[in-house]
């Protein structure tokens, strides 16, 4: 990724060799072609750039994936399963990559996020203001689950995430090699500058966020398009969510002219295959989660985010069980996503589905659903 600067010194960054970055005056590591500029980790910086210094980029690489994020309160994973997975990394599914990194519950929803309600209200979001971008920039990507879609649709990407696991994993198994994926702290100087956007996003992300303004700010600075953040949780509604929500009014007053969805109606419009109806904040205070697009207006065009991209290999929603009756991963996922599943809770189709096999309404549905080749 080219045009990066210092979070810290705010100079250019250039290659100083096949693992680093520098300004002239500090040195940061970059493996799998993601650089890590996350600051306040100066230690695991100086640990990680020693490695690469020996000749010993998966040693490196052990220090990096065990990073995590300041919510997270699982437990870390071990150095053993770090070896493993560095091992088996051309041959292990998703599934066991973040079995490896002990994701624990994270790890359920990522690996079934192309088929939950949250995901689906986000395509149809972006869906219902596509305008054909040729680039995309999105924060808090994590394994890259939107950047697969629109890579998927021509889109060229870049994703940013705080946690450089998330986007080792989105690199290996999810996006591939040709997306731009840089791991930075969203509250400290962003090392992207002076580039801008077709399509800039946040989904699922932004009441983690602080500072709110700031970060808005900054995300603004990015998009020459639309700006689109999705599912932000209600403060005021009655949710499993972590994080810092935000209120009707406070949702006006950070996106003054923007259109403003129901979480759940966009849900809805993506099964429905229809365009979603937005509404003012004042008439939301009882929502689950906001979303918003900026700098957009609806095209009311059936966008391609909701059906199968070309070259796709469908197959049933891996939720359904041998007898085709859904199994929950985990009675969390269940409490949080079943009364707003679009799937029915049993299904006639085949493990295995052919070319045509199936139907739109299923894929709207997510009854069938199109996954990375190693999920």
């Amino acid at each position: 990724m080219t045009g990066l600067i210092s979070p810290t010194t705010g100079l250019a960054l250039r290659p100083d060799g096949p693992h680093v970055l520098s300004d002239g005056r500090e040195r940061w590591p970059v493996l799998d072609g993601i650089p890590y500029l996350r600051t306040g980790r100066e230690a695991l910086v100086a640990a990680a750039l020693a490695c690469l210094d020996r000749d010993d980029p998966d040693g490196a690489l052990v220090g990096l994936l065990a990073d995590a994020d300041d919510w997270w309160d699982g437990p870390a994973p071990s150095e053993a399963d770090l070896r493993a997975l560095l091992a088996g990394r051309d041959s292990l599914t998703l599934r066991d990559a973040m079995g490896r990194l002990a994701y624990g519950r994270v790890g359920d929803y990522f690996a079934h996020r192309w088929s939950d309600p949250t995901y689906l209200a986000g395509l149809a979001l972006i869906d219902a203001h596509w305008t054909e971008p040729g680039q995309a920039f999105e924060l808090a990507c994590g394994i890259g689950h939107y950047l697969r879609d629109l890579g998927l649709r021509g889109v060229r990407v870049t994703g940013g995430d705080v946690v450089f696991s998330k986007l080792w994993v989105a690199r290996h198994w999810v996006v591939g090699p040709e997306a731009d994926l840089v791991c930075f702290d969203a509250r400290r100087p962003w090392p992207i500058a002076e580039q801008r956007f077709d399509l800039v996003l946040c989904q699922d992300a932004f009441y983690f966020l602080e500072p709110k303004a700031e970060i808005l700010a900054r995300l603004r600075g990015l998009a020459g398009g639309a700006l689109v953040v999705g599912h932000v949780h209600n403060r005021e509604a009655e949710n499993m969510s972590a994080g810092s929500g935000v209120t009707a009014a406070e949702i006006a007053a950070f996106f003054p002219g923007a259109t403003v969805y129901d979480d759940a109606e966009l849900t809805r419009a993506a099964r429905d295959g229809r365009a979603p109806s937005s509404r003012s904040p004042s008439e939301m205070r009882a929502v689950e989660a906001f979303s918003l697009v900026e700098g957009s207006t609806p095209c009311l065009a059936d966008g391609p985010l909701c059906r199968l991209p070309s070259g796709a290999l469908p197959r049933r929603n891996p939720l359904y069980d041998g007898s085709g009756e859904i199994r929950w991963p985990s009675p969390r996922y269940r409490d949080e996503y079943a009364p707003r599943a679009t799937y029915p809770a049993r299904t006639d189709l085949p493990e295995t589905i052919g070319a045509s096999g199936w139907t739109l309404d299923q894929v709207r549905r997510r009854e069938v659903v199109d996954l990375p080749a190693r999920w």
